[in-house]
């Protein structure tokens, strides 16, 4: 009996020690599954997306991850998401950022959503091409995060998750400033706003208040000094379909040439002729991306609206378009405006403000 027990005793023992060994871990293992955009109303029109970098979950996901990532920045304090904040349409209510020396931005942080349908370049000035190299150019900025991307590789190479992460979304571990910038595309592209209450009334499934629908009209309505009493904001000359922008780089008369503090456009180009010059926003999600124009100096839409209605500026790059409305202005009335920022208002898009595919992954 007693060598009984001792042998039921080494068993108990042998299968204690095999229970407490970790399980072996789980390789990372690549997956090119496709990414499918994620539309809610569909009022948006097919994107070109690029052929060099197809959507995959794995890749979008490391996108998101690289977007919220702080080690990114010098201080391991500051990522992308530091700046653009989702509750904020993906932008900053400051006038400008702090980066982590406690410089500021020359510009406000642009809101990001519906980037695959912005063809025209990225940043207020356009002189990214593609959202790849915009993703990039954040990070080394002394004005933003101030690090290198010999840093940045060496810190994330470091790091198993992402290691693991890299594998699954291009088949191996190697961490590179192409892929990294690839990732982050493709984490952008996937930000979608496309349920707005103005969406849902394109679908027929919402129907505008009286002051909404006024809005609409004056929205889309072309001026006409002629004809005051039907006059538009003229407003779609700039902001069209149903993305609002128009993929055009333009000066909508902040200033004259003599007060000209940023040259836009021009910075980039060297051609006077596109002096002031900057690219023109969507309205999308307008009412939570304040403050207002490249350089934040309107706190509220109604000052922005009052901009266009009587206080444009005269320049040798203003847009043709605004050129004429300059004598009379646009002819709103108080109610005039209140029913175009109402109308404003119903392209904020609650579902892409909370979306939990677009927020922190840590």
């Amino acid at each position: 009996m007693k060598i009984l027990h001792v042998y039921t005793a080494a068993i108990g023992l042998i299968l204690l020690v095999a229970s407490c060994k970790k399980d072996p871990p789980i390789l990372a293992a690549y997956d090119d599954t496709p990414y499918e955009l994620k539309y809610v109303n569909n009022t948006l029109p097919v994107p070109h997306l690029p052929s060099d970098n197809p959507l995959t979950i794995e890749k979008v996901k490391l996108g998101r991850m690289l977007f919220y990532e702080k080690s990114v920045s010098k201080d391991g304090y500051m990522a992308c998401a530091t700046c653009h904040i989702q509750a904020d349409g993906f932008s900053d209510k400051n006038q400008f950022s702090e980066g982590v020396e406690g410089l500021f931005g020359r510009r406000q942080a642009m809101a990001i959503f519906n980037l695959a349908w912005h063809e025209n370049g990225f940043f207020w000035d356009s002189r990214a091409e593609l959202l790849r190299h915009q993703s990039l150019l954040p990070i080394q900025d002394p004005l933003e995060m101030n690090e290198t991307l010999e840093n940045v590789i060496a810190k994330l190479k470091a790091n198993t998750v992402y290691t693991d992460q890299f594998t699954r979304a291009f088949g191996n571990g190697e961490i590179n400033a192409p892929r990294i910038s690839f990732a982050l595309e493709a984490f952008m592209f996937s930000i979608i706003s496309d349920d707005s209450k103005y969406d849902r009334y394109l679908k027929g499934t919402a129907t505008l208040t009286e002051s909404e629908e006024r809005g609409r009209i004056l929205f889309f309505g072309e001026y006409n000094p002629f004809f005051p009493e039907t006059s538009g904001a003229d407003c779609a000359h700039c902001h069209s379909g149903t993305n609002f922008e128009n993929d055009q780089d333009m000066n909508n008369g902040l200033d004259t040439d003599a007060e000209f503090t940023d040259i836009g456009r021009e910075e980039v180009t060297g051609d006077p002729a596109d002096r002031a010059k900057f690219k023109v926003p969507s309205l999308r999600n307008i009412a939570k991306t304040a403050p207002y124009m490249h350089d934040g100096r309107f706190a509220t839409l109604e000052e922005v609206v009052n901009h266009y209605n009587t206080d444009i500026h005269n320049s040798s790059t203003l847009d043709p378009a605004l050129i004429p409305t300059m004598d009379t202005g646009l002819m709103l009335d108080e109610g005039d405006i209140q029913d175009l920022i109402n109308f404003l208002e119903t392209l904020t898009d609650e579902h892409y403000l909370t979306n939990p595919d677009y927020s922190d992954p840590f």
